[in-house]
């Protein structure tokens, strides 16, 4: 998966909104206004790199199965993971990345904001 791709699969989901609050280098990606991805615009390494929230266990699993799932670059290693895109990873793995970081953002909002994601209307 390229960045344009990826910033096109983060834009899909529910009740997406995209900013540059880091900057004009850095595409930050939300939902109910919680952040849930953000993309550098300069390569690391070689690779344009997809932060995404995840579930700690699963973040370990995912380093382990994937070399090119990495802890996350500037962020909280625990929750976070960096994708390296343009390389080995599947695009459905990415894909499904990306919903499982919006899910572990709703299910840390209170419960009256997850009723309200929950209710947004699929555009």
């Amino acid at each position: 998966m390229n960045i344009e791709e990826a910033r096109e699969a983060c834009l899909t989901i529910k009740g997406a909104s995209e900013s540059t609050p880091f900057g004009d280098d850095v595409l930050v990606y939300k939902v109910m206004d919680k952040m849930f991805a953000y993309v550098g615009l300069t390569r690391h390494e070689g690779y344009f790199l997809l932060n995404l929230k995840c579930d700690p266990e699963k973040a370990i699993e995912l380093r382990e199965t994937y070399p090119d799932i990495v802890p996350g670059y500037h962020s909280n290693k625990k929750y976070w993971n960096s994708v390296r895109l343009e390389s080995g990873v599947p695009r459905s793995v990415i894909k499904e990345l990306i919903q499982h970081s919006v899910d572990e953002v709703v299910k840390k909002l209170p419960k009256k904001k997850q009723e309200e994601y929950n209710n947004l209307r699929e555009e």
